[in-house]
Parts: C-alpha cells; structure tokens; sequence
C-alpha cells in the first residue's frame, strides 16, 4: 500500500563533482540547498548580496557580479539612521554609509570571481511579484513605507526575457539550474500565491525548451506533491522544515551527481560534524583519540578523492 506519491526525477546528462564550481542565487531555500553542498565540501558560493526572490533582481545581481558594478554612497537610501542599498538584503545595512558600501563592494569582488569561476549556476525562483520604486524593482524593501512602491506581478514573458538576458549574457557557457522555491508567499493568499508559482514555473519550463544548457529541478514539486503534509512545514507554515530540505537535497544530488560524488559529500560532511564537537573536559585522552581517529579518516578521504581538498580538515584535527 503506497501513502505518497513520490516524484520522478530523471538523471541530468551532466554531473557536478568536487572540481565544479557553484553559484546558487535566489530565495532563502537557496542558501539552505548551498548550505549542504558547502557541507559535503562543493565549492559553492551563495547569494553574495543577500536573498533575492524576484526574478529581475536575481538577473540584475548576476549582471552586477558579472559586470564588477560596485557601489557608491550615491546608490544608498537612508531609513532613520540606517543607510541601505535597495539592490541588496538588509544584512548589508548599517550606521556608517562608507562601511556599508565597503561590505557591499566586498561581496560583488567575491561574488564576481566566483561567477567567473563557476561552471554551473542556480537560479531559485521565489516569486512573480515586484516593487518598484521609481519605475525600478528593488530586490528588498528595507521596511521602507508601502507607498513609496508600486507593487505589480511579473507575466510569463517578462520573466523569460528577463532571465533569457542572463542565459544568453553573464550566463553563458554555464549550466544553468533553475528552480522555484517550495516557500509560498501568503501575502495575497494561497490562490495568488499558486498564480506567481506557476508563472515561475511556466517560464522555467519554456527556458528549458529553448536552451540546452538550461534544466530545471522541481524542489517545489518535491516538497508541495512528494512530500504533501503539514509535518514537514515550519511552524510558520511557510517554510520547509529541516528534515524536508534535507530530503530535497538528496533528491538534487541523486539528479545531478554520480555515487562516487554523493559518497564523498557524505564523508566530508561527517568531518564536518566531527569538527563541531567540542571536549566539555578540555584535552582529555579520549579526545585526543577522538581527533586522531577523525584525522586519519580525512587523510583517508583525500588519498581517495584528490579532487576534495580537505586541508583545512586535516589541519583541524592535526592540532
């Protein structure tokens, strides 16, 4: 007797491995896929300049990091004693105007060598809906006033042109992984929620058609039909739990990499895990079993898998 109905995912025809080199931009889930992949040890860099939801500013990041277009205090705007930049997340905001562009120029040196870098790039979709602020979308509202803003919705065409400029620009001779984010904005209940997701989808799948190097991956099908119930939903309701992002995880990486791969993502992130642990009695003996014993399964893994460097780990538990 089945209790669910579990997706399909085909094999994607090419492989990400440990010599891959990964940018995920997008909604909030893309930090927690790219959170697994630094943990299996991928080289991945996420959302240099925050979360991003909407497709024109997840583009308009893109041809940012790719341009090296820095900022200047002439692109902040001021909320009380708070200056920001409506081109990033609110992470970046701050006091001091000088250091809030010095940490956003950071990121788009760091964010636009990883971009030149990478052979492979995830877009996560979030939503069809925009603000614009003087005929411009903003990637955050920084908890500015709602009528400074005009909110409007995205059609199919907008976001296929918008994210085509990206494929056929910075993005191209990379391959792209496009996804929508299973998050569901509530904001103008799940009926117009349910319109802005498959506006995304219809796009991603068009794109898909139209270009080889384009493939979707359907996290949101995952978590909204293979994993259909409430226990895998925050207590918010809206975003997955732990538990269900892992399980979206696993699927990505039985789609998009081979046993060898997943093996070692598993092992490094075990390291990982060793690494987290701290002695509650100081440098006992055991302890100091401990770390030997971690540090000869690392010496182990990177014998076997010389395209993993785990320096950092071996140093770690070599002292």
């Amino acid at each position: 007797m089945k209790f669910r109905t579990e997706i399909t995912i085909a094999p994607s025809p090419w492989k990400i491995d440990h010599r891959s080199r990964i940018v995920t931009i997008g909604s909030c889930f893309a930090d927690s896929v790219a959170c697994r992949m630094k943990d299996g040890g991928l080289g991945v860099c996420a959302n240099p300049l925050g979360e991003m939801f909407n497709p024109e500013s997840i583009v308009a990041t893109v041809e940012r990091l790719a341009g090296g277009e820095m900022f200047t205090t002439e692109d902040l705007c001021r909320r009380g004693e708070v200056w920001f930049a409506y081109d990033s997340h609110g992470a970046f905001d701050g006091v001091d105007a000088e250091r809030v562009v010095e940490a956003l120029n950071a990121a788009v040196r760091k964010g636009g060598e990883a971009l030149t870098e990478a052979d492979t790039v995830v877009l996560t979709l979030g939503t069809a809906w925009v603000f614009e602020r003087d005929g411009r979308v903003v990637a955050n509202c920084h908890k500015m006033p709602s009528g400074e803003f005009v909110r409007r919705r995205l059609s199919v065409e907008e976001v296929v042109a918008t994210l085509a400029r990206a494929i056929e620009g910075p993005l191209c001779g990379k391959r792209v992984v496009l996804t929508v984010s299973p998050v569901r904005h509530l904001a103008d209940g799940l009926a117009g929620n349910a319109v802005s997701k498959s506006i995304l989808r219809v796009a991603a799948e068009l794109l898909t058609e139209r270009y080889e190097s384009v493939s979707y991956f359907p996290s949101y099908e995952i978590v909204l039909d293979d994993l259909r119930d409430y226990r895998f939903a925050a207590a918010d309701l809206v975003h997955p739990t732990e538990q269900a992002v892992e399980y979206v995880w696993e699927r990505f990486a039985e789609c998009y990499m081979d046993a060898h791969t997943r093996e070692v993502c598993g092992r490094v992130a075990a390291l990982h895990r060793a690494m987290n642990h701290r002695p509650l009695h100081g440098p006992t003996e055991e302890w100091k079993a401990f770390k030997a014993t971690m540090l000869r399964k690392a010496r182990e893994l990177q014998a076997e898998a010389k395209e993993c460097d785990l320096s950092a780990e071996i140093a770690f538990f070599e002292e």
